[in-house]
This record gives structure tokens, C-alpha cells and sequence, in this order.
């Protein structure tokens, strides 16, 4: 498959569009900037990485001539870097926000939100940053791409435990934050007629995200991830697709089979109730109002 074939049928021109996009630098994120620098877009990179970044800024000039690039420091786990990236963003007033960043098996600890990090990260910080810069977007028409995951199947909201935090198991912790951020904005969104939404995810790919496990098996688990799954290239598709296709309620792009392979098919979600939906909206605002007002 020649993807870039496939790219110039499916997408459009974003000349004269700013796409801002977090998580830039990673494996998603980088096959991502150089399809949107092909399709002539105006890049913002969020990435907490200056000199991954830099590195970047400068691969993405040499192979897309003209592409303008603006960087914002953007760190999910520390509010403070969040609120500055957002005052950052609202003066450049983009057209569609990516929200790519996520964590998974990491070190865990509290945030000063008194949330845990894997769920600040991958939830509460993006969640704010549509909540802030959802005005501008719909005086403009804009999108929010926000990009989940199938482990959002492993998890159900427990209003005893909103973040997770008594969990130890990696998939629990982060399918429930990326739960939060998908079904949040499924209800945030629901009747929004100004601004739209893309829930999309990458199926399973080979990315930095993925290499969590002990040194000695990764070392014998990589080498057949890369031949049994999508590499990022392919997987970052469904992402892009989102820039151009909106999603219904409860519906996301992924790869068209088992939710693994294929092309991006846009297929609806029935892991979640609209009674549980609600809830996680209720409490995600609940989590947004404490963070603006005493973070």
C-alpha cells in the first residue's frame, strides 16, 4: 500500500489551517506531523520534549518545504505547564486540536490536582484543554480529534475510585482514563452544532506506549508485535482520518477489522451506556471546575 497515494484520495488540503497537536514527537505523533506537513497544514507541536521537539521542527523542514511550525511546552502531568500551553493556544487560535499525548505504564504518583498521573495525563488535562479552547473552535468551526483506545474496554466507572488510583494493573488504569476522555466528550459534544468531534484510535501498534514491559521480554515480544500488528504509519491513518471525518455519538474511527487491522472505518461503540456516559460527563465536570478554579 502506497500510503501517501492513499492519503491524496482520502484527505483534503489544510492550507491555511493550524493544527495543533500533542505528543508530537512520539511514534504516532511524528508519522502524523509529516502527513499533516504534506497536506500543507500549519503545525503547533505540543510535546514536553525540547530537544525531541527541535528535532522534529527540523526533520519535518527538510522534507516539507514552507511547512510553518510553531512549539508549545506541554506537559499533561503539571497543571501549571498546561494552563500556560492554553493561554499559548488561545492566542494562536487553531483550527483543530489533536489530542494524541497519552501514558501507560509509568511510574505512578499524585498530581497537584490530587489525581493520579496516568489519569491526569491521559483525561483530565486534555479534557481541560477542550474546555478552554472550546469557544474559540466553535467561533471558527474547528475539531477536536481525540484519540482513545480499545483498553477502554477493560475498565467501568466506579464512583468510589474515579482515577483509578487503588488499581495496579496498567490496562485498568489507563483504559479508564482514556474511558473518561472518550465518553466525556461524546456527552460534551452531544447536540453541538458550532464545533465538532472525532473519537478515532490507532488500533495496536508498535510505539514507545507500547515498550512497558520487563527489558528481557520486550526483547522477545518486539520483534513479532511489529509483524502481527499495524506499524505506525499505517495506524496513524485512522487518526488523520479524524482530522477530515466527524464522529458521531458513540461512534469512533479505528482499523476497519477487529478493531487491529485495516484501513479506517468509522463503526459504532457499544462498550458504554448512555446512563454510565452521563455519569463520567457529571464527574468530568466536576474534575474540570475544581482544576480551574483552585489549581
Amino acid at each position: 500500500m502506497n500510503i501517501f497515494n492513499w492519503i491524496n484520495k482520502s484527505c483534503a488540503s489544510l492550507k491555511g489551517k493550524r493544527v495543533a497537536i500533542s505528543g508530537s514527537t512520539g511514534g504516532l505523533g511524528k508519522e502524523l506531523c509529516h502527513y499533516l506537513a504534506h497536506l500543507n497544514a500549519d503545525l503547533i507541536l505540543m510535546d514536553r520534549n525540547r530537544k525531541k521537539v527541535s528535532s522534529l521542527e527540523k526533520e519535518l523542514l527538510q522534507s516539507h518545504s514552507g511547512v510553518n511550525i510553531t512549539k508549545i511546552k506541554l506537559d499533561l502531568s503539571d497543571m501549571g505547564l498546561v494552563k500556560s500551553a492554553v493561554s499559548e493556544l488561545k492566542l494562536l487560535s487553531p483550527d483543530i486540536i489533536i489530542l494524541n499525548a497519552g501514558a501507560y505504564s509509568i511510574p505512578r504518583c499524585k498530581c497537584n490536582t490530587s489525581l493520579d498521573n496516568v489519569f491526569q495525563i491521559n483525561f483530565a488535562s486534555p479534557y481541560y484543554i477542550v474546555k478552554e479552547l472550546l469557544p474559540i473552535l466553535k467561533e471558527k468551526g474547528g475539531r477536536i480529534v481525540a484519540v482513545g483506545s480499545i483498553a477502554h474496554n477493560y475498565s467501568e466507572f466506579d464512583p468510589d475510585d474515579l482515577d483509578f488510583s487503588t488499581r495496579k494493573k496498567a490496562s485498568l488504569v489507563y483504559g479508564n482514563a482514556k474511558r473518561f476522555l472518550m465518553f466525556s466528550l461524546f456527552e460534551l459534544f452531544k447536540g453541538e452544532k458550532e464545533a465538532v468531534l472525532s473519537v478515532v484510535h490507532p488500533g495496536i501498534t508498535f510505539t514507545g506506549i507500547t515498550a512497558h514491559y520487563p527489558k528481557l521480554i520486550f526483547a522477545i515480544i518486539k520483534h513479532p508485535m511489529k509483524v502481527i500488528f499495524m506499524k505506525p504509519k499505517k495506524a496513524a491513518l485512522c487518526i488523520l482520518k479524524g482530522v477530515f471525518e466527524s464522529t458521531d455519538y458513540h461512534r469512533w474511527i479505528g482499523p476497519e477489522f477487529f478493531n487491529i487491522w485495516g484501513l479506517p472505518k468509522n463503526k459504532a461503540l457499544k462498550t458504554c451506556s448512555i446512563k454510565e456516559s452521563e455519569k463520567i460527563f457529571t464527574k468530568a465536570e466536576e474534575i474540570y471546575k475544581n482544576i480551574k478554579d483552585n489549581i
